[in-house]
């Protein structure tokens, strides 16, 4: 159905090709997993497929793509829409009208079908991603997650014989991309729909992949296997493999139910030890970025307070919705807060309110003293920094060092204190890079480096890991641990558990604008069956909650 015959592009200006030697056939019905590390090209391949690169993106393909049939060269897009569905990054920049109901039907409307089929479709596809009760919602008063099922299904009721998704499940709660993932599987197995995905959480997708394309580095000629033959190789991998590779068991298990099977002896070893319990507060650690310590603490902060951040009986009303309900919340120097729940609970208009972004309808807010929505801009930045779920938000200028320039001068900070951090977050990147240039990985972690140059007390992210593979997670985390030690304050609204369950103190859950739980870490997810990591599923009734903990223990 999609056929690569050793294809290489190279865009505008680029002294080597973003790929090459990319050979590789995805037979009719079959779902195949593109994998790799952040800026290897995944996004040029998929965009290849439905004929946006070369001739949306510019630059030169050279080698042959042909999708049913059809030469990319030759047919552009438009003349690809009846047999491709795209689904990129970023949802926003896919929707072209304002309302659900009316998304979902304009591709069918584009293509000529008949109105009888049209509403048909859009009922079933409304049923399978669960958006029956958000069809007459504006798409702008949707959470990350609601818009990009909107994003999958306006591109599934034409019924494409191809469908292409970049990072479909990134800014899904682990229930709703569970019920993604399912109705992808049941168009392969049932429909018989072609499916190239590429998705940096593995963990969610490997077990549904038939084969896996690895593109282990920029320029690399990618490898093609079965998941088990590619992970036991693969740079990038989810925790249940790497637990697998820790225990040295073979073939390595790809799902939790595969390693649970396995476990049982790694639970006999790990019986008489206890999993470590996070910490909140300053403590002592080794130095694990040297680069930008000296930058982080060239200034020695001020006392911390008792609190840096406290809600109380915050509400917030968004048109007709009650965006938050009696919501309290403190939090304390030196702690990292993960704001999880379902897609729409309320976690980033929580974050909205902490930095001023919405005004409470009822209640209160206070970071380090001040009242956030009546704070003064110049006055807030020094106080609380927020990493929105959209990094083009935050970048506006035309390079990379530009961005950093802009910030320091912003911050009142030192020159290269963003580009210390910017060659840690985003090794290899040139201060000549234009932002629009880099991934959304990359994005953000160049709006992350702008927001943490004015060294906040108080550090917002939402969803965090959207777009990053596990080796810039992995920088994330010590990053993040490094700022919790010098007494930040951290709260992330996350899908990931994984991350949660890496670096967060406590977990808050929220479900329609309400805390229904706040505790530690390990006392919330292990007994939750959407939140738990992996590690948590294979080793329970013991807690343990990552890898590294059970390396640590076995050590």
């Amino acid at each position: 159905m999609i056929r690569f015959e050793d294809v290489s592009v190279t865009y505008d200006g680029a002294a080597e090709p973003t790929v090459r030697g990319v050979d590789f056939e995805v037979p009719e019905g079959e779902l195949v997993l593109l994998v790799g590390p952040s800026g290897v090209g995944k996004s040029t391949v998929l965009g290849a497929v439905g004929g946006l690169v070369p001739h949306f993106t510019g630059g030169t393909l050279r080698g042959r793509v042909t999708v049913a049939g059809r030469d990319t060269r030759t047919h552009k897009p438009r003349e690809l829409a009846d047999v491709v569905g795209t689904v990129g990054q970023d949802p926003l920049a896919h929707f072209v009208t304002d309302t659900v109901e009316d998304e979902l039907a304009y591709g069918m409307e584009s293509l000529g079908i008949a109105p009888n089929v049209m509403r048909r479709r859009v009922e079933e596809t409304l049923d399978l991603l669960g958006l029956a009760d958000l069809r007459d919602r504006p798409i702008a008063t949707l959470s990350g997650g609601q818009q990009q099922r909107v994003a999958i299904g306006s591109v599934l009721t034409p019924h494409p014989g191809v469908l292409v998704l970049d990072e479909p499940t990134s800014a899904l709660d682990p229930a709703a991309a569970e019920e993604v993932l399912a109705v992808l599987q049941r168009l392969v197995h049932d429909l018989g729909t072609t499916v190239l995905m590429a998705e940096h959480r593995l963990e969610r997708v490997i077990q549904y992949a038939d084969q896996v394309v690895l593109m282990p580095e920029p320029g690399a000629a990618p490898v093609l296997g079965t998941p088990a033959e590619v992970m036991a190789v693969s740079p990038v991998y989810p925790p249940v493999v790497g637990l697998g590779r820790l225990a040295g068991w073979s073939p390595l298990p790809l799902t939790v139910r595969d390693a649970r099977r396995r476990a049982t002896d790694l639970r006999t070893r790990l019986a008489d030890r206890e999993a470590p319990r996070a910490q909140p507060g300053p403590a002592p650690a080794p130095p694990v970025l040297p680069s930008p310590r000296r930058f982080l603490r060239k200034r020695t902060p001020d006392p911390a307070p008792a609190q840096i951040a406290e809600v109380r009986s915050l509400a917030v009303r968004r048109g007709r919705v009650d965006a938050l309900r009696n919501v309290g919340l403190s939090v304390a120097p030196g702690e990292t807060v993960a704001l999880m729940g379902r897609n729409g609970a309320g976690k980033s208009t929580l974050l909205s309110a902490l930095v001023g972004l919405v005004e409470p309808t009822t209640g209160s807010v206070r970071v380090g003293g001040a009242v956030p929505h009546r704070a003064a801009p110049r006055d807030l930045v020094r106080r609380v920094g927020l990493v929105p779920q959209e990094p083009r938000d935050l970048l506006y200028a035309d390079t990379v060092a530009a961005e950093c320039t802009a910030a320091e001068r912003d911050a009142g900070a030192g020159p290269g204190t963003c580009r210390a951090l910017v060659s840690v977050l985003l090794p290899g990147v040139a201060d000549d890079v234009h932002p629009r240039d880099l991934s959304e990985g990359q994005r953000l972690a160049l709006a992350l480096s702008v927001v943490l140059t004015a060294r906040p007390p108080l550090l917002l992210l939402d969803e965090p890991t959207r777009g990053l593979d596990y080796a810039a997670k992995a920088r994330l985390v010590a990053v993040l641990r490094e700022l919790a030690a010098e007494g930040h304050a951290i709260v992330l609204a996350t899908h990931d558990v994984e991350l949660a369950a890496e670096i967060a103190h406590r977990v808050v859950l929220l479900a329609d604008g309400e805390v229904i739980a706040d505790g530690p870490t390990s006392g919330i997810v292990v007994s939750s069956p959407s939140f738990a990591p992996q590690v948590t599923k294979i080793l329970a009734p013991q807690e343990w909650l990552t890898v590294a903990q059970v390396r640590e223990a076995l050590a």
